[in-house]
Order: structure tokens, then C-alpha cells, then sequence
């Protein structure tokens, strides 16, 4: 068993990757608030079967990812529209150019628009691996798949994601501005 000022240190420096990987997935901020500290009192709650330090997070995303599975089935029902997604766009750094960063802003809206669109078997992975950080090892853990499911899914999400039409004309600008560099 883990003590209990190791755990609550944990939780606390875990809490914003866990929130965001929430928002990533339920794309409505307030839900994702909800369903962490849903997660966060199941981890607390089962704190004695918390396994070893190495595989804390897949574990604690396992917990989020399943919360977060549960409030989207107990929504089906309610209409998909806009839901808060601008929250998610972070602003880009103070320094930046007024051009740039309104690039990339208008960049992560066309990021954040895309994976949306992604169905929920595959947004899940790519929001744990590519937001979160996570290995394949321990997305699977997390969605309880194998590992080559996990190697699947973000094959095709990254397939489909390169074909949005809107992420392929940054693309294409991201592509001009390298060979103008150059």
C-alpha cells in the first residue's frame, strides 16, 4: 500500500494531465472536471490495489478513460454541437508575434476540430499518446487492448487526421515555409 502523503502528491502533480486528457476526450470542460474527480476518488477509494510506481499511470488513465466512457454513454442522448471546445485551444506564448500566434491559435482549433471528429475508439488513443505522453505499452493498458490494437488505432487516426482537409492545408503551409527556408 502506498502512503497516503505519496498518493496525494501524486494525484496532485497527475491532476492537469488527467483533466486535460478528459477535455480531449469528452470535448466539454466542465464534464471532464467532473469525470476526474470522479477518477480521483475511485483511485482514492482503491488506493490498496494501486499497483507499483511503475505502472501508476497507466493505471490512473485506465480510471479516467473508463469515467470518461461511462458520462459518454450516459450522454448519447444529448445533441453533439458546439460543447466548450474553444477552452481547449491553448494560447500560444506572450512573445510570439501577433501573426503567429494567431497561426497557432487558428492551428489548434483545426487540431482540436479534427480529433473531435475522430471516433471515440480512436480520438482515445491518440489524446493519451500524443496529449498525455503515454507509451503504447500503457495506453493499452489503459483501454484494455493489446498493444497492437493500440498500434492500429493510431495508425488510422493519424490516417484520417492526414486526410481532414483542414489540417492538410496547414500542412501544405507548414511544407512552403520549410522549402522557402531552405
Amino acid at each position: 500500500m502506498a502512503r497516503e502523503s505519496d498518493l496525494e502528491d501524486w494525484l496532485r502533480t497527475s491532476y492537469a494531465r488527467a483533466y486535460r486528457t478528459a477535455c480531449l476526450i469528452l470535448r466539454n470542460p466542465a464534464d471532464a472536471e467532473e469525470v476526474v474527480q470522479e477518477a480521483f476518488l475511485r483511485v482514492w477509494r482503491f488506493r490498496d490495489a494501486m499497483p507499483d510506481v511503475d505502472r501508476r499511470d497507466g493505471w490512473l488513465y485506465r480510471v479516467v478513460v473508463n469515467a470518461c466512457c461511462s458520462r459518454v454513454r450516459a450522454d448519447r442522448a444529448r445533441p453533439i454541437g458546439v460543447r466548450g471546445d474553444d477552452a481547449l485551444v491553448e494560447m500560444p506564448a506572450a512573445a510570439a508575434e501577433p501573426d503567429a500566434a494567431a497561426q497557432d491559435s487558428a492551428l489548434a482549433g483545426a487540431v482540436i476540430a479534427a480529433l473531435a471528429a475522430l471516433p471515440e475508439h480512436l480520438r482515445i488513443p491518440v489524446v493519451l499518446r500524443y496529449y498525455v505522453g503515454l507509451p503504447e505499452r500503457e495506453i493499452a493498458v489503459a483501454i484494455r487492448r493489446r498493444p497492437g490494437t493500440v498500434k492500429s488505432r493510431l495508425s488510422e487516426a493519424r490516417r484520417r487526421l492526414a486526410a481532414d482537409p483542414d489540417l492538410a492545408g496547414w500542412a501544405d503551409s507548414v511544407d512552403s515555409v520549410q522549402e522557402e527556408a531552405q
